[in-house]
């Protein structure tokens, strides 16, 4: 009893140490995290902490950063280090108290030198083990932190993709699919109690342009994002050409659909790459051409010393975003989807470059359901339907010709466009008659 009253201590002792030392680990762990994460951003934003002179700001933030991260290590460090001396002292207190008990015993003649010096053996294989395995405790519970940290990441629903009706390609790719959409009723939320989009009805016949209007946050990306089933929906009927979206394979899904998003990614690739990435089979340079021709991105191309072997860096990070955008459009027009999405794809060229776009887009349309996404009435004047959503419901439905003559928020969005067009081509015309009238005298060299 007295050689065994040290382990429920010990076990206790490395108890204690291992909740501590779980909590502690799971924060020193949390806030590397947020280190790495304001190291990324910090590099990803260079551009804009310079343009704001914020330089000695993220300085600080970062130096913050670090010096927690350095007290939570150093707090793990000193529990880790306070567990060694505390079991060591337990083991050789418990260590000297037998042998000190067994030498009086043995002197009194209560055991003999053979017992003592055996039990003084045994006791030597019985303590150290009982230390190494607390000390395998303390240590189990980084462990078991890292493992949880994975297992969230391992444990979270993996996207089916194989699953589903699939959709028929023939050798060349091109799927046998009309491409009509209907929805009916179709409603979805992010959160539950939370409607993003409230029982969306219509129909998008193929080859139909579908032109999408309203305030931001009214759920026209949303909207749009159903039809790769990048998200669910969460009631109503969505069909394409009669079979329930949700009944499709995605990969066949998302091979029928090209998407330009309004702030498109680019990898750090050469162009050429960028263009080429949408398709699944060896594409020839002729290809990628006619794609960046259509894109009214070529001549910028050719005026790149490696011309479409330049590399765009991180995120497209050496074009502007005309550029960025019109690459997506080629990427885009070189899949050849049966559906296309637009998502306010022009919103970053200028005035004569996007009647370029539109114009070539309208072209391109001809036979694929498109959804285009807009904030001008520009832009969205000859589409076969247009949706005028407004907190996620369609509160106007029609052509261009029926609406403009309807009280309602796309003939507002018009009279303010409209005045602002019309005021913008005043003052232009008032400046280029005035430089006319009174030319400027430079001051002199």
């Amino acid at each position: 009893l007295l050689s065994l009253i040290f382990v429920p201590i010990v076990l206790l002792a490395s108890a204690w140490f291992y909740k501590r030392m779980t909590v502690l680990y799971d924060n020193y762990q949390n806030q590397d995290g947020t280190l790495s994460a304001t190291l990324q951003e910090n590099l990803s934003g260079v551009r804009v902490v310079r343009a704001f002179a914020r330089q000695a700001y993220e300085v600080d933030k970062f130096e913050r950063d670090n010096r927690s991260k350095y007290d939570q290590g150093k707090r793990l460090l000193m529990m880790s280090a306070l567990y060694w001396p505390i079991t060591d002292v337990i083991c050789f207190t418990q260590v000297l108290g037998i042998f000190y008990l067994g030498a009086q015993m043995t002197m009194a003649g209560t055991i003999t030198i053979g017992t003592y010096m055996a039990f003084v053996n045994i006791i030597g294989w019985l303590v150290w083990p009982v230390r190494n395995l607390g000390r395998i405790v303390a240590e189990g519970s980084k462990a078991l932190v890292s493992y949880h940290r994975v297992a969230r990441i391992i444990e979270e629903t993996r996207e089916e993709t194989d699953e589903g009706s699939r959709i028929n390609f023939d050798e060349y790719g091109i799927p046998d699919i009309n491409a009509e959409l209907v929805f009916d009723r179709v409603s979805f939320a992010y959160e539950e109690d939370k409607p993003v989009l409230d029982e969306i009805s219509f129909t998008a016949k193929p080859g139909e342009t579908i032109a999408l209007l309203g305030s931001t946050g009214s759920g026209k990306t949303s909207l749009v994002n159903l039809l790769p089933r990048f998200y669910e929906y969460t009631g109503g009927s969505l069909k394409l050409d009669g079979v329930e979206l949700r009944d499709y394979a995605v990969r066949d899904l998302r091979r029928i659909i090209g998407t330009v998003e309004q702030e498109p990614f680019l990898f750090s690739r050469t162009i050429r790459d960028n263009i080429a990435y949408g398709v699944n089979r060896n594409v020839d340079d002729e290809e990628i051409e006619v794609a960046a021709r259509i894109a009214a991105i070529h001549d910028v191309i050719m005026t790149f010393p490696n011309g479409y072997d330049t590399l765009v860096g991180e995120k497209g990070v050496t074009l502007s975003g005309g550029q960025k955008q019109r690459l997506a459009i080629a990427r885009t027009m070189l899949k050849d989807p049966r559906i296309l999405v637009l998502d306010d794809s022009t919103s970053a060229v200028d005035t004569e470059t996007e009647a370029t776009i539109r114009g070539i887009l309208n072209l391109l349309m001809q036979g694929r359901t498109t959804f285009v996404i807009a904030h001008r009435i520009q832009t969205v004047m000859s589409a076969d339907q247009i949706l005028v959503l407004d907190k996620g419901q369609i509160v106007q439905h029609g052509t261009h010709e029926e609406l403009v003559v309807q009280p309602g928020l796309y003939r507002d969005i018009y009279d303010i466009q409209s005045k602002i067009e019309t005021q913008v081509k005043q003052e232009t015309d008032v400046i280029k008659n005035t430089n006319k009238e009174e030319p400027h005298v430079g001051l002199p060299l």
